[in-house]
């Protein structure tokens, strides 16, 4: 969802800036790469950290949704190629999940901002035990839909989504934000979605994995 679908990673990075300055931190370029993709947990572990424990993680878990949640009422952009291949795909009737680390209550106020109501299932940091980079939430969105994981292909930005993805035993394309990525099977690395087909997904995924079925 972050920095694949909508982008609404500079409204984290405003709230988490705010959030942090009260302690007397800078949130720096280091700060962000730790904690991109989530989940908040580790955030709020990190945060804690930066402010010497004096609040817990989960304190400000908390505080940094609700400030980010503030910040979609205003709106949010997606990011640039998404919205036309979420049409396209919807078009063709191709089963689509969303997998987020975010919190229900965000993944929620993202699908709204969509114009039509085109996921099959959406999965949020509160519908799993394990968050990623641990795979559970690319099976479950698997399962909801009632398809192979390994007939998927999982869109992906961060090292933490695009571990969960691979692990899954989905095919990645990866979306570089602030990570640079090394060759590994099952993932291509694009450099955006712009142009990106449901052709070139398909030609993507033979690639991979299609002869094992052939």
């Amino acid at each position: 969802m972050d920095g694949t679908l909508i982008n609404s990673e500079p409204y984290w990075l405003l709230a988490e800036h705010e959030l942090m300055a009260r302690y007397g931190h800078t949130w720096t370029d280091a700060d962000q790469e730790h904690c991109l993709g989530g989940p908040l947990p580790k955030v709020g572990l990190h945060m804690s950290k930066l402010a010497k424990g004096k609040e817990s993680p989960d304190y400000f878990a908390e505080e940094l949704v609700r400030l980010v949640a503030e910040q979609f009422t205003k709106g949010l952009d997606f990011i640039p190629g998404a919205l036309p291949l979420v049409q396209s795909l919807a078009s063709e009737r191709v089963p689509m999940a969303l997998v987020s680390a975010s919190p229900r209550i965000l993944v929620n106020a993202a699908v709204s901002l969509l114009p039509l109501n085109t996921f099959g299932c959406t999965i949020s940091s509160q519908d799993v035990t394990n968050n990623k980079p641990d795979p559970e939430c690319y099976l479950l969105a698997a399962e909801q839909l009632g398809v192979d994981i390994t007939r998927c292909v999982v869109l992906e930005d961060s090292r933490t989504g695009i571990t969960s993805g691979l692990a899954s035993g989905a095919v990645v394309i990866g979306i570089p934000s602030l990570h640079s990525f090394p060759k590994t099977h099952n993932l291509t690395i694009r450099k955006n979605l712009i142009d990106l087909s449901l052709d070139e997904m398909l030609q993507n995924f033979r690639s991979h994995v299609l002869g094992a079925y052939e």
